[in-house]
């Protein structure tokens, strides 16, 4: 798999997750010049920025340290972009990053952090 196939990969089971836990996703591949958001979902009034991060199983650094404040920096001001191109802002907005990690392109784990750039 190259590294295009893998980013797919992670957010299919990231939209997956969202998905089983009552999320509606709202946007996937959300692009503008600020930078791109991988998915957008939105559950009772509370809008989600989601990062994914795919990696393979075992890798020496965790897909959650790929999310640089660099990284989160960009990922806010894309997600006011969106902000400012809907009708009515949300009651609540929050930034998770979700770790896939897989082997041979099947996947081992999920795991989700909520609210990942936190006060």
């Amino acid at each position: 798999m190259d590294r295009r196939q893998i980013g797919i990969l992670g957010e299919v089971e990231a939209a997956r997750y969202y998905r089983a836990l009552g999320y509606e996703l709202v946007a996937a591949n959300f692009r503008t010049r600020q930078g791109e958001i991988d998915l957008i979902a939105e559950k009772n009034s509370c809008l989600v920025f989601i990062e994914v991060k795919t990696r393979t199983e075992g890798s020496l650094i965790e897909a959650k340290e790929a999310v640089t404040r660099t990284k989160q920096r960009k990922l806010i001001a894309a997600a006011g972009a969106y902000l400012s191109s809907l009708l009515c802002e949300p009651k609540n907005i929050r930034f998770d990053v979700v770790e896939v990690y897989h082997r041979m392109g099947a996947v081992t784990r999920v795991s989700c952090i909520e609210n990942a750039f936190g006060e």
